[in-house]
């Protein structure tokens, strides 16, 4: 039963395996599929970059160039194939604060610092870091993201125009209603049936763009009065220009900006790190962290340059890339360039697309992205683990991705400090080297959490005048626990007793010798091979390996 528990946990969230098999080596019909996934991508990234960039209180082309810079460049040298990226929420409601205290040009400057950031982070390998986030945080990361986007969906469903820019996002609107509502679900739902039976007709075209394209050329042919992507804003636009941010070059300038610019930097890296680890789980790749955040540093760089509001891995769009047959840079940079196509040639077509038909290959993407498994296991993992999926899920809608991310490991880390904590006992017995001696077979590791129980071990009033403490099944790990055992030490002293250590590992020996705790023999036996002993001093504690 243990063994399918775990099994159950470990197991990937519930999408298909996608993954390109080496019989599937790169073709034209490869090529065909990466374009046409590329194809659907983008214009799956038009909303959203203009919804985006409504929230941000910037211009809807600020929000497209970011789509298509970011997007193209972190396509071209990312961390890995079959991800996209571009202007996401989760960095748009922090800019919000920044461009209406002090400009647009502000944010441009803070994005270019964000990247730089960003591009420190690769370099010194701190992508890896993002191992350290727990199997419960990821589910519950998805969730909640999966949470998000279906959320962030609703505002379609207001009447176009209705809603109001006020500089802190679009807020108000009236909902539809009657007809128009009923008009607008069944479309939305026509679009996810579509995408759901296309698979099992063919996959000659990725399903979501046939989606779009029949519900589209629905609309268009019977001219029914939906909303569409041109109410949101015209994406009509030029080429992006070099654009150096006019804010004023002083220190009061970088104490602005820093701070966003801090915030953002990690926003977008650890959204990305964790896309990273989705979309890897998909694939089955590995790898390419510090890559990314070079990546996404660059681009961001790059895109505060040319009037860009930056970005970072879009999860829902990945999945919309990988569900495709997306597997190569090929998708993402199609995605890009279609976009950019779009801007300059394609916007009058692109605007006629009805909302219902993105709106539905979103909800496809929602039902795809949430770990519908975590949902059993909930009841069989252990319930420390099963608050943390549910507390970051919360924190995820409630908030945004980092604040639950930080919250979901340090929870994580605090339960794990704690049962480590409760670990630690003694196993008492007679030495059989030293007549009359006890010894206190310490196991559990020993560090802050588990340096008080340790002190409770020993009975110094009734111990015999030998003591022998040994480590064979422990680690000495920090600081608190060479007071915790100098202290004991100490006591045993002030009884007049002797105290003896055996069996430190090699990296506690040399910790307790950095700190000056111990005086440590020259004939050390560096292979384990026996444990030698040393006594206690005026005080001063003996070690042996």
């Amino acid at each position: 039963m243990k063994h399918a528990i775990l099994a159950a946990f470990a197991k990937r969230i519930s999408m298909p395996d996608l993954r390109l098999m080496p019989d599937e080596s790169f073709s034209v019909s490869r090529l065909r599929i990466e374009l046409l996934s590329g194809l659907t991508v983008a214009l799956a990234l038009v909303p959203e970059a203009v919804a985006f960039a409504f929230v941000a209180g910037v211009h809807p082309l600020v929000g497209l160039y970011a789509a298509f810079l970011v997007g193209l460049i972190t396509a071209l040298i990312g961390g890995r194939p079959g991800m996209i990226s571009g202007a996401t929420g989760a960095l748009a409601v922090v800019m919000v604060a920044l461009v209406a205290q002090h400009g647009v040009e502000y944010l441009f400057a803070t994005v270019v610092l964000m990247g730089l950031l960003q591009i420190i982070a690769g370099a010194m390998r701190w992508g890896k870091f993002i191992r350290l986030v727990p199997h419960p945080v990821m589910l519950g990361f998805v969730n909640g993201l999966a949470i998000v986007i279906f959320l962030a969906q609703l505002g379609q469903f207001k009447v176009p125009g209705s809603m109001e820019n006020t500089g802190h996002g679009m807020s108000g609107g009236e909902w539809l209603s009657g007809a128009a509502l009923g008009t607008m679900l069944g479309l939305v739902a026509l679009t996810m049936a579509i995408i759901w039976v296309m698979p099992r007709l063919t996959r000659v075209i990725p399903a979501p763009l046939a989606g779009i394209g029949v519900v589209a050329g629905i609309v268009i042919a019977m001219g029914l009065d939906v909303p569409r992507v041109g109410d949101l804003a015209s994406i009509q636009g030029g080429l992006p220009a070099f654009h150096i941010p006019m804010v004023p070059l002083s220190f009061e300038t970088f104490e602005i900006i820093l701070p966003y610019a801090v915030i953002l930097a990690a926003i977008g890296l650890i959204e990305s790190l964790l896309t990273l680890n989705l979309v890897g789980e998909m694939t089955g790749k590995r790898g390419g962290a510090s890559q990314e955040c070079i990546a996404q540093g660059l681009a961001n760089t790059v895109t505060g340059f040319f009037g860009g509001m930056g970005g970072c891995a879009m999860i829902g769009q990945s999945m919309i890339n990988v569900k495709s047959g997306g597997r190569t840079r090929i998708a993402g940079i199609a995605a890009a360039l279609f976009l950019l196509v779009f801007i300059l040639f394609a916007a009058p077509l692109i605007e006629q697309i009805p909302l219902a038909a993105l709106v539905g290959v979103m909800f496809m993407v929602v039902i795809g992205t949430f770990a519908w498994n975590s949902l059993t296991i909930l009841r069989k993992v252990p319930f420390s683990d099963a608050a943390v999926i549910v507390l970051v899920t919360a924190v995820t809608v409630k908030y945004d991705l980092a604040i639950a991310v930080v919250v979901g490991v340090i929870v994580s880390a605090l339960t794990y400090a704690w049962n480590n904590a409760t670990r630690i006992h003694a196993i008492e017995r007679e030495s059989v080297t030293e007549t009359g001696a006890k010894v206190y077979e310490i196991q559990g590791p020993l560090f802050f959490g588990s340096a008080e129980g340790f002190a409770e071990l020993f009975d110094i009033a009734k111990d015999p005048d030998m003591v022998i403490v040994d480590f064979a099944a422990s680690r000495v790990v920090d600081q608190s626990a060479l007071q915790a055992i100098e202290a004991v030490a100490g006591k045993y002293e002030t009884a007049g007793k002797r105290i003896m250590l055996r069996h430190l590992s090699r990296d506690c020996h040399r910790l307790l010798n950095k700190a000056g705790h111990l005086m440590v023999d020259s004939d050390d036996d560096p292979d384990y091979a026996l444990a030698v002993d040393y006594s206690v001093r005026t005080g001063v504690l003996g070690a042996g390996h």
